[in-house]
């Protein structure tokens, strides 16, 4: 119990530290489309794709070159290209000055 108990603290401290990861976005050409969570998307909210973490999560995004940061919620699944961890909406990567690339922290905020 204690051992199961240690390792779940130790999960959420790790899930809470930020990562080094690799972003990039999608925009305008999906519009529109219905997401992994069944909403629409909108190019200009603040939301995101990722493989793994549960829909509502919000994470906290910073780009590595600039040091700004938008808190944007996974609402969709991807990206699929190896390398890449993240996809930003287009308006939450131009609130972090990021361009088609990105090399980014995230912070799982919950």
């Amino acid at each position: 119990m204690r051992t199961t108990l240690l390792g779940l603290c130790l999960l959420m401290c790790l899930e809470s530290a930020a990562q080094a990861q690799v972003a990039t976005y999608y925009g305008k050409e999906f519009a529109g489309h219905r997401t992994a969570s069944g909403e629409r998307f909108n190019p200009g909210a603040m939301t995101a794709a990722h493989r793994t973490l549960p829909f509502g999560t919000r994470v906290r995004v910073t780009n590595s070159h600039n040091g700004r940061s938008v808190i944007v919620r996974i609402n969709d699944r991807g990206p699929f290209v190896k390398g890449r961890s993240i996809d930003l909406s287009s308006g939450a990567a131009r609130a972090i000055g990021m361009g088609s690339t990105g090399n980014v922290r995230i912070e799982v905020l919950r």
